[in-house]
């Protein structure tokens, strides 16, 4: 049961997929979202920003996203969704041996903001992990480090997804001040005894781009007076660039995940992904030739929430009680770097 790097054969991009000889054995246990209570609507943007509420929905869907106050961080919103998620699952915070916190807007560099969590919830023996720089595709790259610990050794692991784009987002910048919005997301991953279920398949790849990054604040580009005036620390983006990319390789590993577990994009029942864009939705739909009633959709009131958009797509389902025993379901995204992955399951 050994992943293998394609990376040999084609170096660009790099892709890691799944050789299973049987499934994963984990199981989704537990689910719960987290969100802030202040709402900012496509009118209120454009108070500030060059924009219309018309045209931030033909371009991105997105009608509403939420803030998070600013007496609050990261750390805050994962506390907060962690105990509703836990009680979902029945599972109790000392029963936990990891928390894994996804996040590229963490609360601070160190210490751990997983390991803040952890202490604040009571998993006292939980090893706490950070995953941070695959952005949006953190959760996918979180939920696979923790299938394996489960087949390893672990009983129960607590995954949260939650992001905090406000802050690294510039307020004048209309390309990505339209976007963003902040929240949480958890789940409880256990192992799971029921044949045949679990994780079937995954297909991770990547491909170095500066097309989304935020360029100030690391070793090659300390804080200065210079960078903050120069507004460095914000998140750029090139719209063009993160179409092509997300349109392309979303459904491509999207099939290669699907054709890894033995089965067709037809034969899915439930598609969870990236929400980030209605349009990329649609598009990544349309080119898999696959009904958009299939893939539920939370960012027309959430905005793009960064790492936990796949697993508020997830909860959705699970509240509104679609997910049925025996069903298969995908989730996909793709980050800045770029990075993407799809992890393919039997419910």
């Amino acid at each position: 049961m050994s992943p293998t790097c394609a990376a040999i054969e084609q170096p660009h991009p790099a892709s890691l997929r799944s050789t299973l000889a049987r499934p994963l054995p984990v199981t989704v246990s537990g689910s719960s979202i987290h969100l802030p209570a202040t709402i900012v609507t496509n009118a209120e943007l454009t108070e500030t920003l060059d924009t219309s509420a018309e045209w931030i929905v033909s371009r991105t869907g997105i009608r509403e996203r939420r803030r998070l106050a600013p007496d609050l961080a990261v750390s805050d919103m994962c506390a907060a969704v962690a105990p509703s998620a836990l009680a979902d699952a029945g599972i109790a915070p000392a029963e936990l041996d990891a928390v894994i916190v996804a996040t590229y807007t963490y609360d601070q560099p160190l210490p751990s903001t997983a390991l803040m969590v952890k202490e604040r919830i009571g998993a006292d023996r939980a090893l706490p992990i950070d995953i941070t720089q695959a952005a949006c595709a953190n959760a996918l790259q979180a939920i696979l480090l923790a299938a394996h610990l489960l087949k390893v050794s672990a009983r129960a692991v607590l995954v949260i997804a939650a992001d905090c784009a406000s802050r690294i987002t510039d307020p004048r910048n209309r390309t990505t001040g339209v976007f963003f919005g902040d929240a949480a997301a958890a789940i409880v991953l256990t192992r799971t005894e029921t044949p045949g279920a679990g994780m079937l398949s995954w297909d991770f790849g990547s491909q170095l781009s500066h097309s989304v990054e935020v360029r100030a604040g690391g070793s090659r580009m300390p804080t200065t007076d210079l960078t903050v005036a120069a507004r460095e620390h914000y998140l750029r983006m090139d719209g063009r660039a993160v179409w092509e990319t997300a349109t392309t390789q979303l459904p491509h590993s999207i099939r290669t995940a699907a054709a890894h577990a033995g089965l067709t994009v037809t034969d899915i029942d439930h598609f969870f992904l990236h929400q980030a864009n209605l349009n990329i939705l649609t598009a990544a739909m349309t080119e898999l030739d696959v009904p958009m009633h299939r893939a539920p959709i939370t960012l027309d009131k959430l905005g793009n929430t960064g790492s936990a958009g796949v697993l508020t797509a997830l909860h959705q389902a699970r509240t509104e009680h679609r997910l049925h025993p025996g069903d298969t379901f995908l989730l996909s995204a793709i980050g800045a770097g770029f990075q993407w992955g799809t992890l393919c399951f039997r419910h």
